[in-house]
């Protein structure tokens, strides 16, 4: 249960204006306590009351978690004196304040507010000067009602703080008519949060609002945590009806009123209503529109010249391409767009250098991939410059977009995309929307592994629609006698146990009995074994990644990087940490970001500098400033990144990481526990994943039968999309 701790404001001192993460001192009881929490912007001689639990700070000591926090109108002459000085109300300063309360004593605060012309009794303060202080202290107060308003309906100081921002003193009209218009105002405010204040307020549970806001609310979360562009009607009614606890036929009637308001478009699929959230149902239009204009504008090369270029090549690098290989090279001289797609050891990276051997002129030639990660990867595969896609297109500028759009299209003859498996429909379209008519698109990845973290399915939708050339490379080359990952992967896709323990191998298996024996045998081979194993042992620990199917439980995302940061990067006498939350940040952690925050700032090598901090970059803490409360985080060994303490909740721990997040990601050696879990979460898909991001060692740890469990599941949770159905029908039949 929360604790209460009520005091006086002596001074505030950290506040980030944007989430109102602050660090305050206050008076309670004669002692001088610090506060920390999202807080509204409090003045010096402000009563408040707080709630939340007493924390141990590790440099700091003891403090106040609040996670509510009430104000209370100061009621001594020296809290109202400091509270109208702090500078808080314009026109206000410490000596004014103190002729204020000497002439109106505690009456001070009401003179403000019922007769604000009294003030030009006080010698100084004339007609201007009265109005624009009791305007100032009016919209104060209005706003200090709004926050009190919020707090009593269960919102966070922080999001209160937004709200107040937005509407000022208007925010208890506009949320007592209708509640739900924060979900479309508000970043931060979703239909959970909302409908709690609705219902509060009285609204009925059958209210046309609260039907309409959920049924969106329904299909917006089945885009965002399953991927889907569109959910069947009958699905999305009942996900709806189980939210709201309301009959179908009510909601089939709001359904009906959204598509005529246009707030949701429908459309016959397969006999059946989808239905779309409209900018979804307008984003696969769009994608399958530019790349079929763009298939159907492409700059033919002489087939002859680039055959002899293809002998060439493999002379050159003394290798020998499969038919099916030298056909993709010359499909990709020939066809506006082109799919490459296989396995590992199949190929892909030998056979995007001969396509760039073959297309010359590097400078008309642009190679990206969706992270900074698989970037970096393809930069070293091919020798060439590789960028993120959001680097690509220049994302940043006052209103925080893409540079690179129609308006101002790349300069390039040819654009190379690896890792498209990981593109959702929105960044997809982004792309598109800046590559020039005639320009050769080459789209590479694993159709295999797991689909984008995003709504979409692009690269499977593409590859089924078959309207886009493609060719999917079977044959495995980069495989030696001894190495048996590449083969246990293809095993694992083909729905074959793997090769454990394999003489001389490097796919290994231990058995352990319990999920917690896992864990700590996890760890014994990150922090002595595998460094040892793999060579050099400082430089070889980051090389090792332990990768989990889920976040919970003691082989969990949550539990293992606990356990790996106190061995690995344990707590010193000396050592620089800060502590958020429930995460201690130590220098030299590895750590991954975990939000787009397009605009983060970063600085590169030389002058280089930018903004934009993605989803599931990965880096290491560099330096701690707890006096500041500032930490660094350097991603991929070239972008130093700065952050302030409220801007924390953007990172996590990284020893360990979801396979989701391990998309796009080359390591030395995986770690993966195997050790059961929901169906859903342990399937054929998911461990091909794992292992494929494994260049030197595998290691799996636990239960033989979880392993089976894996490879025998092959039933991926299904997304509804329709980028295949919009390839295939006539794209420019849509507007």
């Amino acid at each position: 249960m929360a604790e209460e701790l009520r005091g006086t404001i002596a001074s505030t001192l950290f506040r980030n204006p944007e989430n109102g993460w602050s660090v305050v001192d206050i008076r309670a009881q004669g002692d001088m306590v610090t506060v920390v929490g999202s807080l509204p912007e409090l003045s010096a001689g402000e009563t408040c009351l707080f709630s939340g639990d007493w924390v141990e700070h590790p440099q700091y000591g003891r403090q106040f978690r609040a996670a509510g926090c009430q104000i209370q109108t100061p009621t001594t002459l020296r809290g109202i004196e400091r509270f109208l000085g702090s500078g808080l109300i314009k026109g206000l300063g410490p000596s004014t304040a103190r002729q204020i309360v000497e002439a109106f004593g505690h009456q001070a605060l009401d003179v403000l507010s019922e007769q604000p012309e009294r003030l030009m009794e006080i010698s100084g303060i004339g007609k201007v000067r009265c109005r624009q202080i009791s305007e100032s202290y009016q919209k104060q107060h209005a706003l200090r009602k709004v926050m009190v308003f919020l707090q009593t309906y269960g919102l966070s100081t922080g999001l209160s703080e937004k709200i107040s921002k937005l509407y000022r003193e208007r925010a208890e009209e506009v949320i007592r008519n209708n509640p739900y218009q924060l979900i479309d105002d508000i970043d931060g405010v979703g239909f959970l949060t909302a409908d709690r204040i609705a219902l509060s307020l009285g609204f009925p549970e059958d209210g046309e609002y609260r039907l309409r806001s959920g049924l969106k609310y329904a299909l917006a979360e089945a885009s965002l945590s399953q991927g889907h562009t569109y959910v069947p009607r009958p699905y999305l009614i009942g996900r709806a009806a189980e939210l709201l606890r309301c009959g179908p036929a009510l909601l089939e009637n709001s359904l009906s009123e959204l598509v005529l308001r246009r707030e949701l478009t429908v459309e016959d699929i397969d006999g059946e209503e989808g239905v779309f959230l409209p900018d979804a149902f307008s984003c696969e239009w769009e994608i399958a529109k530019r790349l079929t204009r763009l298939n159907m504008t492409s700059q033919q090369m002489i087939a002859a010249h680039v055959r002899q270029q293809i002998a060439r090549f493999e002379k050159e690098r003394s290798i020998r391409f499969s038919p099916t290989q030298r056909d993709a090279v010359l499909e990709a001289t020939q066809a506006g767009v082109l799919v490459i797609t296989g396995g590992p050891g199949t190929g892909k990276t030998t056979l995007i250098n001969c396509i760039l051997y073959v297309l010359g002129d590097e400078e008309e030639t642009l190679l990206a991939a969706p992270t900074g990660r698989a970037a970096k990867r393809m930069a070293e595969a091919t020798g060439r410059e590789a960028r993120t896609i959001h680097r690509l297109l220049e994302f940043g500028g006052e209103d925080g977009q893409f540079q690179r759009d129609r308006e101002n299209p790349l300069d390039c003859a040819c654009l190379v995309i690896d890792e498209v498996s990981m593109v959702d429909i929105y960044l997809m379209r982004s792309l598109l929307r800046a590559v020039n008519p005639g320009t050769r698109l080459i789209l590479v990845g694993d159709k295999d592994q797991l689909p984008s973290v995003g709504p979409g399915n692009v690269l499977g939708d593409i590859l089924a629609s078959g309207c886009i050339p493609q060719r999917r490379l079977t044959e495995i080359f980069r495989q030696d006698d001894h190495s048996m990952i590449v083969h246990n992967a293809h095993r694992i896709n083909r729905g074959e146990l793997p090769v454990l323990n394999a003489r001389a191998g490097d796919f290994f298996f231990e058995r352990k009995q319990s999920p917690g024996d896992a864990a700590q045998t996890i760890v014994s081979l990150c922090t002595t074994r595998l460094p040892g194993f793999l060579g050099n042992p400082q430089e070889s620990i980051k090389g090792i990644q332990v990768l989990s199917h889920t976040k919970k439980g003691a082989c969990g995302v949550h539990q293992l990087n606990q356990l790996l940061q106190q061995a690995l990067n344990p707590a010193l006498p000396d050592a620089q940490e800060m502590v958020y939350g429930e995460t201690v940040f130590r220098r030299g952690d590895k750590v991954i970001h975990i939000k787009n925050n397009y605009q983060l700032h970063w600085e590169g090598p030389g002058s280089e500098e930018g903004e934009g901090v993605f989803n599931g970059d990965v880096g290491y803490i560099t330096r701690i400033d707890p006096e500041g409360r500032m930490l660094t985080v350097l991603f991929d060994e070239e972008r130093s990144v700065d952050y302030e303490y409220a801007q924390l909740d953007e990172l996590e721990l990284a020893y360990c990481l979801s396979v989701h997040k391990s998309q796009g990601s080359e390591f030395d050696a995986v770690v993966m526990p195997v050790v059961g879990g929901h169906r859903l979460l342990l399937n054929r898909n998911l461990f091909y994943t794992a292992v494929t991001r494994a260049r030197r060692l595998v290691v799996l740890v636990g239960y033989e039968d979880a392993i089976a469990a894996m490879v025998h599941n092959s039933r991926d949770q299904r997304r509804y999309t329709a980028l295949a159905r919009r390839l295939v029908q006539a794209p420019d039949a849509h507007p």
